[in-house]
Order: C-alpha cells, then structure tokens, then sequence
C-alpha cells in the first residue's frame, strides 16, 4: 500500500502562481508540498520566448531565464518541487489529493495553479506535421519560416504578434481569423494593416492540413466556399483553456471553464484555492499570478 503523506498546503503547479504560493508558504512557516506534472518547473513561462519586460522589478530574455530566477530563491530557502507527479484527484471530504503514481497526500489546504493550455483545432494531420511545418513560437521558430510562405490562425495580440515575427523571414504571411472583429490591441492590428506582406485572411477556418512529408499546404473554409493555400509553416493562436478538469465539479466554475474564487483566491470549498491563470481570465499575467499565490498562500495562513 502507498504512503499517506502529510503535509499544511498541497501545492498542485510549478509555474509563477504555484512558485509564489509555495515560497511565501515557507516564509510564513507552513509545510508544503509542490507539485509537478511536467519534467521542470515554469508552466506558462517555458511558451514564452519573447523578453519580460513588464514585470516589476526585473527584465528576462524570456520566460525560462525569469523562471530561473525564480528557481533561485525557491532552491536557496531549499524548497523542493516533486517533478513528474501528476495530481489525479482532488476531493473534499475528507481533504485529500491522489497521484497518479498511488500516493495520497493528506493536507489541510490545496492551492490549484495549474494554469492554462492553448487550444488547438481537431485536424487530422495536426500530430503529423508538428515541427514539420507546424510551429510553436514564431519567435523561436522564425528562421524555419525563411523562404516559405507562413500562416498563423488567430485574432488577438497573440496572432498578430506571431504574423508580425514571421513577416520577417518569410516570403509572404496569410493571417486568418473567424470573424472580422479582433480581439487584438491596436499597436497590432495597425502594424499587420501595414504590413505588405502580411494578408488578412476574415471568416475563416482552417479545414484540412495536407503534405507529404512535411506540410505543403493549407485548405480555409469560410462563406460557403473553400480554397487551398500553398503554406509551410503555421502557426495556431486560437486562445486558451483553463486546467480544471482536476476539480471539474468539485469547485464552481465559470462557463470556460475558470475556476471561480473570492479575493482571497478561495474556491467555494473550504480549504481548497485556486491562483494564477487557472483562475484569472481577467489578467493572465505573470505579475497577477505572483500576486495571487502570495494572497492564497496568507489566506491559508490566516485559515489554519
């Protein structure tokens, strides 16, 4: 039989919100455990390839060197974060979290910072073509887009941004949205509208990926009709979705799917709190998610 494990806070994510909540836990003399389902800590920061340079206090490259200096203070106060354990259930009474590897943690709260993750189309060549045309990042991954002509999908300041990157390497950028109305700032938008090589493809939707060993081109549904374009590198920013099935009808969420919580970052079950972007669609931020585990974290304090 697997071990009971005890602990004051069950810290489910590693990324800016869970970091916080885990260090000002310490600093305020409560036992905590912080899990990880990936292989490192970071969450959303590993997406981030482009510089911070709104976060008080600090500039970073990117988000792995702001979360290595966030590492830096959780390792000097010797706080270990127990990768490649994935939370299968939560619940509530009796308080416990199971991990998939059998163990039961036995804490007196929970905070919930398991972020977001991008949402992607259901298209039947997606897995076949990721890094083979498909990208992760323009700014990562704009050299692959030399030459080609590229495609991002999406209409916030996401997709612009991305289309804007790729105009600088490729030969030609379609950037095509659902609608005519953008969700995108407009430092983005007026920047793309001058663009010349980047066309604005409205009311349409990416239907088929198709290639051979890599992707050669791109079909768009939209007004009743279909057109394909010869496209080599593509870029998907269709939005988020909050990582919430682990407390889906346990805790209330709102229609997204984002957990609901007070200003003191409490979900409606005692003892169990929700931070960061898991819990904000307001101000997915990583100043608002630090914020957020420092409150949860205090309140917890303030709890127990």
């Amino acid at each position: 039989m697997k071990d009971t494990l005890r602990t004051d806070v069950a810290i489910i994510g590693a990324g800016p919100a869970g970091l916080s909540a885990a260090l000002w836990c310490d600093e305020l003399g409560l036992d905590r455990l912080i899990l990880e389902a990936g292989r490192e800590p970071g969450g959303q920061l590993l997406w981030t390839h482009n510089v911070i340079d709104n976060y008080l206090g600090f500039k970073a490259a990117n988000g792995r060197e702001a979360r290595d200096r966030f590492l830096v203070q959780i390792e000097e106060r010797g706080l270990h974060i127990l990768l490649e354990n994935v939370a299968d259930s939560v619940t509530s009474d009796p308080l416990r979290v199971r991990l998939r590897k059998g163990e039961t943690i036995q804490p007196r709260a929970v905070i919930i910072a398991t972020g977001v993750r991008r949402n992607e189309p259901e298209l039947q060549n997606l897995k076949t073509f990721r890094g083979r045309g498909i990208l992760e990042s323009g700014k990562r991954d704009k050299e692959l887009a030399a030459g080609k002509t590229a495609m991002v999908v999406g209409g916030g300041d996401a997709a612009f941004e991305n289309a804007l990157i790729l105009a600088g390497t490729a030969d030609k950028v379609y950037l095509v949205h659902r609608s005519e109305e953008f969700r995108a700032r407009p430092e983005f938008t007026d920047a793309v509208r001058e663009n010349g090589k980047i066309e604005i493809i409205t009311n349409s939707e990416v239907a088929r990926l198709d290639g051979s060993d890599r992707l050669e081109s791109v079909t768009l549904t939209g007004e009743g009709s279909e057109r394909s374009l010869s496209v080599g590198a593509l870029i998907f920013r269709i939005g988020v979705r909050p990582n919430s099935e682990l407390v889906g009808g346990l805790v209330a969420t709102d229609s997204r799917g984002y957990i609901n919580i007070n200003s003191n970052c409490r979900t409606d079950v005692e003892g169990i709190y929700a931070v960061g972007d898991v819990a904000n669609p307001v101000s997915p931020t990583i100043s608002s998610a630090a914020g957020m585990g420092a409150t949860a974290a205090k309140a917890v304090f303030s709890w127990i």
